[in-house]
This record gives structure tokens, C-alpha cells and sequence, in this order.
């Protein structure tokens, strides 16, 4: 995972908060870009034989498109954390969402064979999901690294909603667990997506501050 660590001009850290290291999945996404070439020349190439070689290329080119695009969004894509402030990189730009300021912050569970559990900031400039783990029907999965949590929970910590302290707790009991090697029914982040599971649905799921307070 993306634990890098940097400082910048102000002297705060930049903490990569990527649940899947770039480097994980960049040469998937070269072989993606590729393949879609390859196939857009020869789709191209067949073309030319039935029709003006511009209308080939151009369908070649649309063919391969969509794939690129994708490839090009998710290889942009990084999140970070700057002190108490989410920066997030985008295909088309980035977005800053400070924590400390936010007007809400709430924990979110996609249900499914994969369950994702994320962290929900909106503030006025925005919105911005922080991935936190994802675990599979067979108990397997992967979960933010320590530093982004720690980092995290001293971000919230610092946001004078109830709901950030709270979630920011949840945060510090991962640690904990994290620290002394619990298994996943131990680990708050993995027992929200059970409490999830148990209601036999199929959309995401935020979590009510009851159910907050039972994870603690």
C-alpha cells in the first residue's frame, strides 16, 4: 500500500490515503491501453478495405477511446492527506476538502461478494470518499494503511462535529486492533460491514450513529 510520506512547503505531511498502491496496478492498466490499440489498428485496418480509409481510422480510434480514458482516470487517480485537509487527484483536476471545517462526515458500507467500507468528508468546497478497507464474503481483504488511519483519526479529531469524533474513534479502536494482530471480528471496520451484511441488502448503507456507537 501507498505509505508514502512527504512535506510540503507548509511544513505539513502528505500521506497517501490509496487503498491499492499505484504501482499495483499501473502495468495492468499499460497491458489495458495496449490491448485496446492493438485492436482499434486492426479493426481500423479491416475497415479500410470497405470503406474511406478516415472513416477507418476514425473508428479505430473511437474503438480505443474508452479504454484509454479509463486507463488515464484511474492511473491520475491518488488521494492524499495534507495535515488536516484530503487532497484528491482527478483526470480532469483536483479537489480539496478540509476536515477540519466539514459540515459532514459519515461512514458508508457497499454491500456485496466485495464490501467496500469508506469514509464520506463534505465541506463547502465539496465532497471527497476516503476508501478505508474492503473484505470479501471469504473473510480476506485489504484495509488502509496504519498511518493514513492514524492520520485520519487525528484529522477528525480536530473537526468539531460529534460525527468526526465518533468516526474518529472508530479509527483509533482499527489501530488497536490492527496493533495487537486481532482477527477481522475483532476490528471495528470489519464488523461494520458485517452489521451491513446482516440486513440482506444490496445498496450502500450509511451508518446511523447508533450503529457508530455499537462498533466502539
Amino acid at each position: 500500500m501507498n505509505v508514502t510520506e512527504q512535506s510540503n512547503p507548509a511544513g505539513a505531511q502528505r500521506v497517501g490515503l490509496d487503498l491499492i498502491a499505484p504501482e499495483v496496478y499501473t502495468p495492468v492498466l499499460r497491458r489495458l491501453t495496449l490491448v485496446a490499440a492493438v485492436v482499434g489498428l486492426i479493426v481500423a485496418l479491416v475497415l479500410a478495405f470497405m470503406v474511406i480509409w478516415p472513416v477507418a481510422v476514425l473508428a479505430g480510434v473511437l474503438f480505443m477511446l474508452p479504454a484509454a480514458v479509463y486507463a488515464a482516470s484511474i492511473y491520475r487517480r491518488r488521494i492524499w492527506l495534507v495535515g488536516n485537509v484530503i487532497e484528491a487527484r482527478t483526470l480532469l483536476g483536483r479537489r480539496r476538502v478540509d476536515i477540519a471545517a466539514a459540515a459532514g462526515v459519515e461512514i458508508l458500507v457497499f454491500p456485496g461478494r466485495l464490501s467496500r467500507i469508506v469514509l464520506r468528508v463534505t465541506a463547502d468546497r465539496g465532497r471527497q470518499i476516503v476508501p478505508l478497507a474492503m473484505y470479501t464474503d471469504a473473510g480476506g481483504g485489504r484495509e488502509l494503511h496504519i498511518l493514513g488511519l492514524r492520520k485520519l483519526a487525528d484529522a477528525l479529531a480536530a473537526c468539531p462535529l460529534a460525527a468526526a469524533l465518533a468516526v474518529s474513534d472508530i479509527l483509533v479502536g482499527q489501530l488497536r486492533a490492527e496493533a495487537r494482530d486481532a482477527g477481522l471480528g475483532e476490528r471495528p471496520l470489519y464488523r461494520a460491514v458485517k452489521l451491513v451484511r446482516a440486513k440482506d441488502t444490496v445498496q450502500p448503507v450509511t451508518l446511523t450513529d447508533t450503529d457508530i456507537a455499537s462498533l466502539g
